[in-house]
């Protein structure tokens, strides 16, 4: 679980923060920079191919391991050919690699969800969430943070990339060691199967579109703190990028390391409800020590007692959530549905941004935390509503099946998809206009009724968990 985490995090700096440095000291323009950032879109709609790799099964190692080490190896290629590049003269073959390269990486990810979802039993799922999260982590650190300083100190940048081609060779042999998941799990019969029965499995369940929600919004407050915490600690605090930098980049990766971790040992002796509302609670509280930063005087040690309470219980709430999409997989479609679902919760670290942004320009720092703290409620009091359902789920390894309202829920999930193609096009007509030299027009009309209908989808969904939830508990 440790060695395939560390593989599933190793890529993704190669084509962001890592190769984004390489142009940088190139001095590639700042727009072309900015363009290799749509690479990362791969990690986003990994969903749309997982459905191949529930549905097709190698001709070695099995369903999962086959996929794993086919994707490994595609990696390995990949990354070492872009150790052959120069970015002043070969830029376009670096874009190509830099697409493969994501694309076989969420591939790759796809593939180890839905491995670790199969092969941990209900009991090891906390602890098993910890220890990828922190292979995860050292994954990141070695090709972010690491990798720069090979880089500029010893051995280049090409050199540095043919080295973590190289430290994919033990992720290889770890999945020729990894136990394959048991035989007894149906396998989709065709690709149409593959696609929709997934959909159906988990809109057919009690409390689906009220779970939805809670991916959505169980780690808000937690992506409202994140969102500007480097800006705020510099132009809100006044602490230099050099003070920052070290307490973020090692305190904090410490303290998210030691979280996910003690948040693993802790769900040995929790329920996943009772584990998910504790850290989801000390999620929200640890949002305050920003709140304390911008209303006391400057100082070192508050900054760095900040950042570590903050990212520690990051690091605990992290271990309960990736526990709770596992639980959430069936295991004849987890490679489908922990996309789905991975896809879905990051809707929040995406788009609140722009919102944060917003905020405190019109309210101010403390204002801003303050309110982040609050966001994380909305989140727990869907727990609360999702509970029964959650503490089913884990003790008999089924979900509970939906009885109510069936033509409206169709009524919901219609609104839901219609939603989502428009939003599908949006992106379409997006990346046709930056790159090209056509002008399509309707792109915020698009934009806003992809949002409505998905939106009023989701809600109408909610409301009606809801009103069978009191039905329920009416007889």
């Amino acid at each position: 679980m440790l060695i395939l985490g560390f593989a599933s995090g190793l890529p993704l700096a190669l084509t962001s923060g890592t190769l984004q440095a390489w142009m940088t000291v190139e001095n590639i323009d700042l727009k072309t920079i900015g363009f290799f950032s749509l690479v990362g879109q791969a990690y986003v709609f990994k969903f749309l191919w997982s459905p191949m790799m529930d549905r097709y099964t190698p001709p070695f190692l099995g369903r999962r391991r086959g996929w794993l080490l086919i994707t490994q190896g595609l990696l390995l290629l990949a990354v070492a050919a872009m150790g052959f590049l120069e970015p002043t003269t070969q830029l376009r073959w670096m874009a190509a690699l830099a697409v493969v390269i994501a694309f076989c990486s969420a591939s790759q990810d796809i593939v180890f969800d839905a491995w670790k979802t199969d092969v941990l039993s209900a009991e090891e799922r906390g602890t098993g969430a910890a220890i990828s999260v922190l292979g995860y982590r050292l994954g990141m650190l070695v090709s972010g943070g690491l990798a720069l300083w090979l880089a500029d100190r010893y051995l280049g940048w090409q050199g540095m990339y043919w080295l973590m081609a190289v430290l994919l060779i033990p992720c290889m042999i770890a999945t020729l060691l990894a136990p394959e998941p048991s035989d007894v799990i149906p396998v989709p019969r065709s690709l149409e199967q593959a696609v929709a029965e997934p959909l159906r499995d988990f809109f057919g369940r009690n409390n689906a579109w009220l779970i939805l929600l809670l991916i959505v919004l169980y780690k808000l407050g937690d992506a409202f703190a994140m969102s500007l915490t480097t800006t705020f600690l510099i132009r809100g605090v006044g602490f230099d990028a050099g003070e920052v930098g070290v307490v973020n980049k090692t305190l904090g990766l410490i303290a998210t390391i030691v979280g996910a971790l003690y948040g693993g040992v802790l769900m040995q002796r929790l329920s996943l409800f009772r584990a998910l509302m504790i850290f989801g609670i000390l999620q929200g509280i640890s949002n305050a020590g920003y709140w304390l930063l911008a209303i006391t005087d400057k100082h070192m040690f508050s900054m760095a007692a900040a950042v570590f309470f903050e990212n520690l219980c990051g690091g605990m709430g992290t271990a309960a959530f990736v526990a709770l999409l596992m639980t959430l997989c069936n295991k004849s479609f987890s490679a489908t549905q922990f996309a789905l679902l991975s896809a879905l919760s990051a809707v929040g670290r995406v788009y609140v941004g722009p919102i944060a942004g917003w905020f405190v320009e019109a309210h101010g720092w403390p204002a801003f935390y303050l309110f982040s703290v609050f966001a994380a409620i909305p989140g727990l009091v869907l727990l609360l509503f999702c509970r029964q359902t959650l503490e089913y789920t884990q003790q008999t390894e089924q979900f509970m099946p939906r009885t109510s309202y069936p033509s409206v829920y169709r009524f919901a999930l219609t609104l839901l998809l219609i939603g989502c193609v428009a939003l599908a096009l949006w992106l379409v007509v997006l990346i046709i206009n930056a790159t090209t030299s056509l002008a399509l027009p309707f792109t915020v009309l698009l934009l806003d009724i992809g949002a409505l209908f998905a939106l009023t989808g989701i809600l109408t969904g909610a409301l009606l968990d809801y009103l069978a939830l009191r039905k329920i508990q009416a007889v």
